[in-house]
């Protein structure tokens, strides 16, 4: 690299991007079989894969799951590219850099409760990939269970294009707006935003500020969907035409263009003499997507008690015993607390899941925020039946507060809650940046039983 505003990307770079991310068209609809084209006449009509596909280009289905997998839970789109996805020479290992996977066996389950601050700034020129670093997860990536809990800082955009046929990528942006070009189009994700990209579709990030940084949680298992409402009925919690997907859009592009593929664990790249962003139309279910955390449609109490967790998950990737999740995406939005007679903070609990906690911005109502506490870009790491549960500060302000009406709006906090333990990596056993004495928040709870006789 000749020097850092080449490997970092101009400004002007970064303002040109801002503008195509603000004047993005979008389709409406979790789940939805979507079409778009970016050139009309481009989509085969009543057919999947014509003799000759229009204009010339080819016909291509990408399948996100078994061919006989039941109607509801398939996923699969057709594609109409330039060039097909076989055309390209032969991969070869690279570094995994800080990126790890499944199973994690390198160091033992720890019972404590953890929480580590922001990762430090990244290295001159780090792109989305380079500076995505694992803290842990379960499972295996090979029998495509479980999941990995990631957390990027990154100060350029790629130039290269990467795909991971591990899993599925969610990614939360904390710090800095990206601009992600997909194969099926553009999406343009803030912090307060997430985006969803499918297994083995192919995308680069660029950045819209200087610097960016957030979380990603790697869920090699059953893909997300929406949860089922049960007694809360038809609607809540997050609705589907709130979910974007993009519009057709396609790179044609001759030259060498580096292609990183994520496979069992390890990275592999390709150098192109093409983009293979190249998809001119497509249809189907196996799309990605953006969605603000913020129109969220909170459900809760208005009478007593706090709810359980559950209430707030955003999407959720089942597992073979209903009800229990591979992994489930959980937002903590604005809301309203009103419960009478009820500790309004989320209260004292163990719990079979594992519990992986962000910070997106502000302060999360159970924790003390603050220079040592639980800030934006940190997380915390509560396994499965650890002891947790507000601090000894909000409990004894919780526990005097007069109840009146209150407003949650000061803070957006989410959670990665998973079947099994997460392992840890040892980049994240050791890390600097892990908080030492985190259980100290919990001393000085006092004694208050008083008996009665």
């Amino acid at each position: 690299m000749s020097d850092g505003a080449t490997a970092r990307g101009s400004a002007t770079e970064r303002e040109e991007a801002r503008k195509i991310a603000e004047g993005l068209e979008h389709l409406s609809g979790f789940g939805n079989e979507h079409a778009s084209e970016a050139v009309p006449g481009a989509l085969p009509v009543g057919r999947n894969s014509p003799q000759r596909a229009p204009l010339g280009l080819y016909a291509e289905q990408l399948s996100g799951s078994a061919f006989t997998e039941p109607r509801a839970q398939n996923r699969r789109s057709w594609l109409y590219r330039i060039r097909p996805s076989a055309a390209h020479p032969a991969f070869t290992r690279t570094g995994n850099g800080a990126l790890r996977s499944a199973p994690f066996t390198q160091t033992v389950p720890d019972p404590n409760r953890l929480r580590w601050n922001p990762l430090p700034d990244p290295a001159e020129g780090t792109d989305f990939l380079a500076g995505l670093w694992t803290l842990g997860g379960n499972g295996d990536v090979t029998q495509r269970s479980g999941m990995a809990v990631h957390l990027y800082h990154a100060d350029a955009s790629m130039r290269r294009v990467f795909s991971d046929a591990d899993g599925e990528l969610l990614i939360v942006p904390e710090r800095g707006g990206l601009l992600l070009r997909t194969e099926f189009g553009l999406l343009h994700v803030e912090p307060g935003h997430i985006a969803l990209i499918p297994r083995g579709v192919r995308f680069r990030v660029e950045l819209l500020d200087e610097t960016a940084r957030g979380y990603v949680c790697e869920n090699y298992g059953a893909p997300f969907r929406l949860p089922d409402l049960g007694p809360i009925g038809a609607n809540g919690l997050a609705n589907a035409r709130d979910f974007r997907a993009p519009v057709a859009a396609y790179e044609d592009v001759e030259g060498p263009v580096e292609v990183a593929n994520k496979f069992c664990g390890n990275l592999w790249a390709a150098t192109y003499d093409h983009s293979p962003l190249d998809v001119v139309a497509w249809h189907g279910n196996h799309v990605p997507y953006a969605y603000d955390l913020r129109r969220f449609n909170v459900m809760g109490t208005i009478s007593y008690d706090h709810p359980d967790p559950s209430i707030f998950t955003v999407l959720t990737s089942p597992s073979d015993t209903p009800g229990l999740a591979g992994v489930d995406f959980v937002v903590f939005a604005p809301r309203w607390l009103v419960g009478e007679d009820t500790f309004r903070p989320p209260y004292f609990h163990r719990n079979v899941m594992s519990e992986y906690m962000g910070l997106i911005e502000g302060a999360y109502d159970a924790k003390t925020a603050g220079e040592g506490g639980f800030v934006p870009g940190g997380g915390s790491l509560h396994n499965m039946m650890s002891a947790h549960g507000p601090d000894r500060e909000t409990f004894d302000r919780a526990s005097a507060a007069e109840l009146r009406p209150q407003k949650i709006d000061d803070g957006l906090a989410f959670m990665f809650e998973t079947r099994w333990p997460v392992s840890l990596t040892p980049q994240a056993a050791r890390a600097d940046h892990l908080q030492q004495g985190y259980d100290d928040v919990w001393q000085g709870l006092e004694r208050h039983f008083r008996p009665l006789h």
